[in-house]
């Protein structure tokens, strides 16, 4: 017998001593990442015990003054678990090895055969989702909680809830056994290696990677629209884009992106790059890059951002292209930091902008939506602890807020294809650009959470101050065009629409586009994916407005560029990047969108 009739034991002996060696060496791994875990401030990781005391305190208040209800929630789920006990019980006593009839709701997180078929897993799922109900049940039926501290309780109940759920788990994840066993513990290892990997990326935190890192380098296959960065200061980058068409609208046109992510979430490929879709419609186009802040940035404020940003770079646009106006968009928090500079443009008697347009910016913050559960003492006095300590707000943080907020499919189902299934994560621009977060500034943080989002004081209050002026969102008078997404968690379109209704602008236009904060923006023509609403009447309630709005199927960027053309004077021949005073720096996308990138 030759050295080439190896037995098929003997490979398979030799292909588990091979894991288990693996497995061995990834645990050390594992076990030294854990130990440079950071010490997260308590208060960063869930509520103050004051919502669960007066949590506890309503729950007893319906009790003693509505035992009735109490007994009906418990009677009722009670009863919807014992008959699927039973149920289930009776199928397999009559010898037949499936599951019982499945009335649960459908649930993209229970979507495999397994789940619907074997008796065991259903048995699971069911329980679970019944359970489920019932504490969603009960929570929203209790009366004797302010409405701000019941939305509190229910979106941290779901967080627990979602957490709690069998697919998150392998020995009750029957789509993860399964694979273990097909590929004889393969996708086990490959998932132990992937939880190394990202503890070890990040410090010992668990921050689940979305996409393949190795897939995309900014500049190359994303970020790639041609341009030149033609002024830099401790602030931003200034990239003009080299034009595309023989002339151009007159008025040029500034994008300020938000700084809480990169810019190129407007630029990820050619095929849904907002910018090279604006430029290929005649515009001069240029786009703030924002620096990524560290410790040293600590004492940049709003007011910061505002002169050294924003009116800084609308007086750059104006010099380089020699026009007297300027076109402006602002997206998110920059939308937000665009309305402060526009009212204190107005008190200051500085007309240099022509139009302004909103992507998904609040200004209004009387109802903060789903986002507003962290906007409370109790988070609030942690972040602020936080920056002071350290100078400014880690990415890290911002990032886990905004994912948990999606938290199915942002954490658990990316940590199941990871960790249980042994998957590589997938080639996707948009997540990758997710994964791509910025810092924040101490003092800017303080200012944004306590003066706009607390206290409400630029839309509901005295007036924010900015830059040695006390200002009101009623002393933004541009002509403006807001777009708000009907999905949006993060910016909801209703106080969106409130803001924009509270400014003082004779000429509005309001649009809501069809998905989320990000799909609904990024959302070119080409795709014909989503559609979007308008009404002219913004003298009603966001109800109203929608009620009686028409719906046009396809993207809205055809229609705010018919808008913004009105605003853009006549054709000029079309200007290269740059002139004599403000040579190019560097071609775009710059460096200040790969400093201190995690990527």
């Amino acid at each position: 017998m030759t050295t080439d009739d190896e037995s098929p034991e003997a490979t398979e002996q030799d292909v588990l001593a091979a894991n288990l060696a693996k497995i061995e060496a990834l645990s050390q791994r594992l076990v030294a990442a854990l130990t440079r875990q950071r010490q997260i401030d308590p208060a960063l990781q869930g509520p103050g015990q004051d919502l669960y005391m007066k949590a506890a305190s309503a729950f007893m208040t319906e009790w003693m003054k509505n035992p009735s209800k109490v007994f009906e929630h418990q009677i009722g789920y009670w009863g919807k678990t014992l008959k699927h006990y039973i149920e289930a019980q009776h199928v397999l006593t009559s010898g037949q090895l499936r599951a019982p009839e499945d009335t649960t709701p459908k649930d993209r997180r229970f979507a495999g055969e397994l789940w619907q078929t074997h008796p065991y897993f259903n048995y699971i799922k069911q329980q679970y989702l019944l359970t489920s109900e019932a504490i969603n049940k009960a929570v929203s039926d209790l009366d004797y909680l302010e409405p701000k501290d019941k939305q509190r309780l229910e979106y941290f109940s779901r967080q627990m809830i979602d957490m709690l759920s069998p697919a998150n788990y392998l020995a009750t994840n029957p789509e993860a056994l399964r694979k273990a066993v097909d590929t004889e513990g393969q996708s086990l290892v490959d998932g132990l290696e992937n939880l190394v990997r990202d503890l070890e990326a990040n410090g010992g935190d668990l921050v689940v990677t979305l996409a393949d890192k190795d897939a995309f380098t900014v500049g190359k296959n994303i970020a790639t629209t041609p341009g030149q960065v033609v002024f830099r200061n401790r602030m931003f980058e200034l990239i003009q884009y080299a034009p595309t068409t023989e002339t151009v609208a007159r008025t040029p046109l500034l994008i300020f992106p938000p700084w809480i992510n990169k810019y190129y979430i407007l630029d990820l490929s050619a095929r849904n790059s907002l910018i090279k879709w604006i430029v290929d419609q005649g515009y001069t186009l240029f786009v703030v890059s924002w620096v990524n802040p560290d410790a040293s940035y600590a004492d940049v404020g709003l007011d910061t951002y505002v002169e050294e940003g924003f009116l800084e770079a609308i007086g750059q646009v104006k010099q380089i292209t020699g026009e007297d106006k300027v076109n402006t968009i602002g997206y998110c928090i920059a939308g937000t930091t665009l309305s402060l500079a526009l009212a204190l443009m107005k008190k200051r008697g500085d007309t240099s902008v022509r139009s302004a347009t909103f992507f998904t910016t609040l200004t209004d913050f009387s109802d903060q939506g789903e986002f507003g559960v962290f906007l409370e003492d109790d988070f609030v006095d942690g972040i602020e602890e936080e920056v002071n300590r350290s100078g400014y707000l880690d990415s890290f943080y911002m990032t886990r807020t905004f994912s948990y907020l999606r938290s199915n499919d942002l954490v658990y189902a990316p940590a199941i294809r990871s960790y249980m299934m042994g998957e590589a994560p997938p080639a996707f621009d948009l997540l990758y650009w997710n994964g791509d977060s910025t810092n924040l500034p101490a003092r800017m943080a303080v200012d944004y959470l306590r003066g706009l989002c607390q206290r409400d004081d630029f839309a509901g209050g005295d007036g924010f101050e900015i830059c040695g002026e006390t200002v009101s969102v009623r002393d933004v008078s541009t002509p403006l065009c807001a777009i708000a997404c009907e999905t949006d968690h993060i910016a909801a379109w209703k106080s969106s629409y409130r803001g924009i209704q509270k400014m003082g602008s004779r000429q509005k236009s309001f649009i809501l586009s069809e998905s989320g904060h990000i799909a609904g923006i990024v959302n070119p023509p080409s795709k014909k994916k989503y559609g979007h609403y308008v009404n002219d009447d913004m003298s009603v309630s966001p109800e109203d407005w929608r009620s009686d709005a028409s719906y046009h199927e396809g993207s809205w960027w055809p229609r705010w560029e018919a808008w913004l053309k009105r605003r853009s004077g006549a054709q000029t021949p079309a200007r290269e990047p740059g002139d004599v005073k403000h040579p190019p720096l560097t071609e775009a996308p710059g460096t200040y969108v790969r400093s201190g990138s995690g990527l």
